[in-house]
């Protein structure tokens, strides 16, 4: 699996799998050369967090796409997965907020992840 949207894709599932929050992606193709797609996820507890990033990971090696960085991860608030064309970030509610990625990012178009998620 090499297609950026395909690994935007199956990460979605995952954080959704996790009950992740707020997952909303962003189109970075024409705002940014750092990636293709950002993906923002919220999870309650730093304890969420961790389960949606082993998630995203384990997913993804399971497609033979495999993280190239992480950043983060003892703290747990906010923690960064670098896919190269796909960049995760999963926060608690307060570091998202505190951050707001979606307001320095607004000139990048959202990205319909509906059809990747469970129905409710």
């Amino acid at each position: 699996m090499t297609d950026s949207k395909a690994i935007l894709a199956t990460a979605v599932k995952a954080a959704d799998d996790k009950r992740g929050e707020d997952i909303v992606a962003l189109d970075m193709s024409k705002v940014s050369l750092l990636a293709d797609y950002f993906l923002i996820v919220t999870g309650n507890s730093e304890r969420q967090v961790m389960a949606i990033v082993d998630s995203i990971e384990d997913q993804l090696a399971a497609n033979d796409v495999h993280v190239r960085s992480i950043e983060g991860r003892k703290g747990s608030k906010w923690i960064l997965m670098d896919f190269g064309d796909v960049v995760i970030h999963v926060f608690t509610p307060e570091e998202r907020q505190q951050y707001n990625l979606e307001q320095f990012w607004q000139d990048a178009p959202l990205v319909d992840v509906q059809e990747w998620m469970a129905a409710e």
